[in-house]
């Protein structure tokens, strides 16, 4: 399910992401009531930068965007001419930032098991974005990071 803007596909999770921030600020207790330091308003511009990167990242990839990995089309422009796995890089930016910003520091373990799902989740894909596209694929591979 996608919301439309302008021709741009905005898939509804990714909606779903303010507005958890919104709740977890709005209801944990003590969070609204913590000081506003250099450190937290780090935390908060590196988490908005991260999903905004993330949402660009996720609208670059359009149609080939999938649950489990498939090879319908190499994309190589925006983001991806420079990061492989740009939605994955920028997530877990995003999910650094909000530790932060939030003081949540209890996080950083599922944020490191999210890390280790991603690293397998990105093998993978790489391995069928291989088969399927073969040279290209590893052409596109040495000139990226991640």
């Amino acid at each position: 399910m996608t919301w439309s803007l302008n021709r741009m596909r905005i898939p509804i999770p990714a909606l779903v992401v303010p507005i958890v921030c919104l709740l977890l600020y709005l209801f944990v207790p003590g969070l609204r009531q913590r000081p506003w330091t250099t450190m937290r308003l780090a935390g908060v511009i590196l988490a908005i930068g991260g999903y905004a990167l993330f949402i660009t990242a996720r609208l670059q990839l359009g149609a080939s965007f999938s649950v489990s990995p498939q090879a319908k089309k190499l994309v190589t422009h925006g983001l991806y001419s420079r990061v492989r796995n740009p939605i994955y890089m920028f997530v877990g930016v995003m999910w650094l930032g909000l530790i932060v910003a939030l003081h949540l520091y209890w996080m950083f373990v599922p944020f490191l098991l999210l890390l280790v799902m991603q690293l397998i989740r990105a093998g993978r894909e790489a391995k069928v974005l291989e088969e399927r596209f073969g040279q290209a694929y590893l052409d596109y591979r040495a000139q990226t990071w991640f």
